[in-house]
C-alpha cells in the first residue's frame, strides 16, 4: 500500500511542512501523490491541505472534486477532535475517513496523512487516531518537536505504536529553535534509547519554504526504506 501516516509528537511540531515535504519529494520522483487530514480544527477550511499544497507547488485544482474524502472533517473550534466535534454536535466517523482515504488510493499514486496532533489523541469518547492509523496499516512517520521535554515525548509515541504493531518508518527532528547542546543530542539519545531509525533534522528556519533543500537527504532515506 502505498501510503504513510505522519504523527507529530505534540501540535505544532512541523508535521504539517514535513507531511507536504514528503509529498513534494514522491512527486518529483514522478508520482501522482495526494495528502490527506482526517481532521481539521481551528478553520472554515482545511489549511493544513492549503499548506500542503503550497509546499507541493501545486493549485487547489489539484484537489478539486476530491475535497471531502481529502479533508473528510472541519470543525471551527482549535482543539482535540473530540471536543470540537462535540461542540458542533457532529460525530466523526472512522468509516467515513477510511473510506476517503480508499478513494484517494484508487485515483492516486500515493496519500500522504496528516495526523491530528499526536497519535493519542481521541476523536471521540472512546476511540483514538491511532485505532485508524491501526485499523489501514498504515506505516508511520514520526515529527519530533526537538525541544527539552522531547525524549520523553517521542519514546511514548514510540512505545504507543510498538504496543499496536504499527511499523514505524522512521524520526524526523524539526527544530524549533536554533540548535543548542539540547537539540543536538536529542537526536542520538532517542535513536540509541529506541533503536529507531533517525532520518534526520529540519533546521529552524521562518520561511518554510526553503526547507526543501534540506529535506532532499531525508528523502532519499525514506525512499531507500520503501525499497522505490
Amino acid at each position: 500500500m502505498n501510503s504513510m501516516f505522519v504523527t507529530g509528537t505534540d501540535t505544532g511540531v512541523g508535521k504539517t511542512v514535513v507531511t507536504g515535504l514528503i509529498a513534494r519529494y514522491l512527486q518529483e520522483k514522478g508520482y501522482n501523490v495526494v495528502t490527506q487530514k482526517w481532521v481539521q480544527s481551528g478553520s472554515s477550511f482545511p489549511k493544513d491541505i492549503n499548506e500542503h499544497l503550497k509546499i507541493m507547488q501545486k493549485s487547489k485544482d489539484h484537489i478539486k472534486g476530491y475535497l471531502q474524502d481529502v479533508c473528510p472533517y472541519i470543525f471551527k473550534l482549535p482543539s482535540s477532535p473530540h471536543l470540537a466535534s462535540k461542540r458542533e454536535r457532529k460525530q466523526v466517523s472512522s468509516q467515513k475517513i477510511k473510506r476517503g482515504f480508499n478513494r484517494l488510493l484508487s485515483r492516486f499514486d500515493w496519500v500522504i496523512v496528516e495526523g491530528i496532533g499526536g497519535v493519542l489523541v481521541p476523536y471521540n469518547n472512546r476511540r483514538l487516531v491511532i485505532d485508524i492509523v491501526q485499523e489501514l496499516k498504515l506505516p508511520v512517520v514520526i515529527v519530533v518537536g526537538n525541544k527539552l521535554g522531547a525524549i520523553n515525548h517521542t519514546l511514548l509515541t514510540v512505545e504507543a505504536l510498538r504496543k499496536r504493531r504499527i511499523k514505524l518508518l522512521g524520526i524526523i527532528f524539526s527544530n524549533l529553535k536554533k540548535e543548542d547542546i539540547v537539540l543536538k543530542d536529542n537526536p542520538k539519545i532517542i535513536q540509541k534509547l529506541s533503536g529507531e531509525i533517525v532520518l534526520g533534522t529540519l533546521p529552524y528556519e521562518r520561511n518554510k519554504s526553503s526547507l526543501y533543500k534540506y529535506f532532499s537527504p531525508i528523502g532519499r532515506k525514506l525512499l531507500k526504506l520503501l525499497k522505490l
